[in-house]
């Protein structure tokens, strides 16, 4: 949807980035409403003398999204075809712990998106506050054939309290990117292997491909992980050294260990650890987020990052060529490593889930919202917008309303509404680009790119235990991990202490429940 060009380009990324707190968007304009419900073909509940329902939406949001705006007409369309009045409270991309304090305060929206599978999800079906869909599957057709078609894994006891959006699990955009111009300056080819790789980045550091007269340039940077997550804007150099899964690893013995006892991992320590050494690693990388890494990399402070592509093409070259018209957006493979060996894209154990609260007075009716963002009808209303007003079409060939779509939040070139990403889909999943997408063939070639590079997960489902005691662990690997590469520690011994602290922080547990599951996982195959 953030597929877009032109100087409002930037200065949105920014604010974006910026934004701390839930940003609360709805419409309440009855001439707007009026003149949405003139223009819609639907009249699902025109005529319905039921007094609307009341549904609070708290979600998080897409980087890629504009804001809501006031009066929006997409969301007094929604209003008019279900009969409810929606109020959408956003906060920002993978914030989760937005959402968590929000629940726990008392402040329990109607329908909540958070991530999935969390402590504070299992916590909210303990606790009663999420509401069972089962009884609406009726009302729920997409819902219920997306839960049956290898979804039957989220079911508590038999129920599914929420629709469970697991994304990335076939088609990858995670690449790595650099700066083309600088490459092609410099007279280097695109890094195959981790040797070049090196080189590249000393040639960044230390040649001035911007030509400021400055030694002011990083090779690589990444961003902090989320809130309970794992570091991994650097396991493709522990991949290309052979770590063979994203998740956990076997001894000789057939037992499940930690991956930081897999020889590989040492080996990519000790590669990061001499990067690090010569500057090539931007050492402020522990407290960027992404869009702190992206203005980085815009702002040329950086030649290589990590990150997604896809539909972020023309945002990231967008944002990059304010700054500096000349800018080209590279993207290659992962580097090999000496046996030949890489990988970047994993596939995930998490998901987007998006639930009815107990709070919600018609829970029937806030279901039928989930099920409409999923449906053809409410994909169609939240990436093209009312016919007639938003675009016309004639055929296949749609013409986008640029001026109209953005009275009302759409993002630019014929991408989307704020609504459309980020709480029950993503662009990618549904390989959706508009028909202006002025870049879509490197959009498309970035996913045939990176999704040949997955690595698999050696355990495929997260444990009880994993859940509980996740953030815990990796809390502990994390600062272990940048303890390592910066060289505040000698590896031998860091690795050994990380171990130690590993377990203790409930790693014991997670290794005998994650053992567990892997026997169950073979025995039924």
């Amino acid at each position: 949807m953030e597929h877009r060009k032109g100087k409002k380009l930037q200065k949105w990324v920014i604010g974006a980035a910026a934004a701390a707190l839930i940003v609360t968007g709805g419409c309440s304009n009855k001439e707007n409403a009026a003149d949405s419900s003139s223009a819609s073909g639907s009249s699902a509940s025109d005529t319905s003398s039921e007094k609307p329902t009341e549904i609070v939406y708290l979600t998080t949001g897409d980087v890629g999204a504009k804001p809501l705006v006031p009066n929006d007409r997409i969301i007094a369309e929604i209003d008019k075809r279900l009969n409810i009045k929606l109020t959408v409270k956003i906060a920002p991309e993978s914030s989760y712990d937005k959402i968590n304090v929000a629940i726990a305060s008392g402040d329990i929206p109607d329908v909540v998106t958070t991530q999935y599978p969390s402590s504070s999800v299992s916590q909210w079906i303990k606790d009663g506050i999420l509401v069972p869909l089962n009884d609406y599957f009726d009302k729920l057709p997409t819902i219920k054939a997306k839960l049956d078609n290898g979804l039957q894994w989220t079911a508590v006891d038999g129920n599914y309290y929420g629709y469970p959006f697991v994304s990335g699990a076939e088609r990858s955009n995670y690449t790595v990117q650099f700066r083309q111009d600088w490459l092609d300056k410099l007279g280097l080819q695109h890094p195959k292997t981790l040797d070049e790789f090196e080189a590249a980045l000393k040639a960044v550091v230390e040649k001035d491909p911007d030509g400021n007269g400055k030694a002011d340039t990083f090779g690589y940077v990444t961003n902090k992980p989320g809130d309970g997550d794992l570091l991994t804007g650097f396991d493709f150099v522990l991949y290309a050294y052979g770590l063979p899964y994203s998740d956990y690893e076997l001894n000789d013995k057939g037992e499940v260990i930690p991956r930081f006892e897999h020889p590989a991992f040492k080996k990519g320590i000790e590669e990061l650890r001499k990067w690090y050494a010569e500057k090539l690693i931007d050492p402020e990388f522990v407290v960027y987020d992404r869009p702190a890494k992206e203005q980085k990399f815009f702002q040329g402070k950086a030649g290589f990052m990590d990150g997604p592509l896809f539909r972020h093409v023309s945002r990231i070259e967008g944002s990059l060529q304010q700054v500096n018209p000349d800018g080209v957006l590279g993207y290659a493979p992962p580097p090999a490593g000496p046996d030949g060996k890489q990988g970047m894209a994993t596939v995930p154990k998490t998901a987007l889930f998006t639930a009815v609260t107990n709070k919600a007075k018609n829970p029937e009716k806030a279901a039928e919202f989930i099920e409409f963002m999923l449906s053809k009808e409410g994909r169609d209303l939240l990436e093209l917008g009312i016919e007639g007003i938003h675009y016309t079409k004639q055929g296949d060939k749609i013409t986008y309303n640029e001026a109209e779509r953005a009275k009302d939040g759409f993002a630019d070139n014929g991408w989307a509404h704020p609504l459309a990403w980020g709480n029950v889909s993503w662009p990618i999943d549904e390989n959706y680009l508009p028909q202006t997408e002025p870049n879509i063939d490197r959009a498309r070639d970035s996913v045939k790119v990176a999704s040949q590079y997955f690595v698999p997960s050696l355990i495929t489902r997260r444990t009880d235990v994993e859940i509980e005691q996740g953030k815990n662990v990796n809390e502990v690997y994390n600062q272990y991990f940048v303890d390592l590469i910066s060289g505040k520690i000698d590896v031998d011994k860091g690795i050994e202490e990380l171990g130690k602290k590993w377990r203790k922080a409930g790693g014991d547990e997670i290794l005998k429940s994650v053992n567990e599951e892997y026997q169950k996982q073979n025995a039924s195959k």
